[in-house]
């Protein structure tokens, strides 16, 4: 079809410090060529929506998770991430590495969204279950549920699960 803006939808279920980069990045990069975007946050995605964001990284089920130390990467092994603080430990190596090479927060990408108006959805059955208020979140958050997705997801030329 000449002339329809190509679009691209998110459903956004995860919420760690790790997990919140790729939404935020792939929206604001596409929205930036010409894409029309929707991110739908639904579970724990919802907690990248809160207004006031405290992110951490979980070493367990992150079999992949290298982090650059002494000169080298080590790799995490998952039983590590079971003993009391590595998962406070890894989240403070992680954010002291964001901010000495310079990358922006998730705050910052979040807000990048919202002023190249990315479509922002968060869950109304989620909000519900998690017993979150409108109050908690951010302005500029529309509230709907599966369907509404569904129907975007359906009219998008890329669809992505992060």
């Amino acid at each position: 079809m000449a002339g329809k803006t190509k679009s691209m939808s998110i459903i956004v279920t995860k919420g760690t410090l790790d997990w919140g980069y790729p939404p935020f990045i792939l929206a604001t990069t596409a929205v930036s060529m010409g894409l029309d975007v929707t991110l739908f946050f639904t579970f724990y995605g919802l907690a990248l929506c809160k207004k006031k964001l405290d992110l951490r990284i979980s070493t367990l089920g992150n079999a992949a998770m290298e982090m650059p130390m002494m000169g080298m990467h080590m790799s995490m092994p998952n039983i590590l991430g079971a003993l009391p603080g590595v998962d406070g430990l890894a989240t403070a190596m992680m954010k002291d590495m964001i901010k000495k090479k310079g990358v922006a927060s998730i705050e910052e990408l979040r807000e990048l969204a919202v002023e190249a108006e990315v479509r922002m959805i968060a869950c109304q059955m989620t909000m519900e279950l998690f017993e979150y208020k409108q109050s908690d979140m951010i302005d500029g958050l529309e509230y709907a549920g599966a369907a509404t997705y569904v129907e975007t997801a359906s009219a998008s030329d890329i669809n992505l699960f992060i």
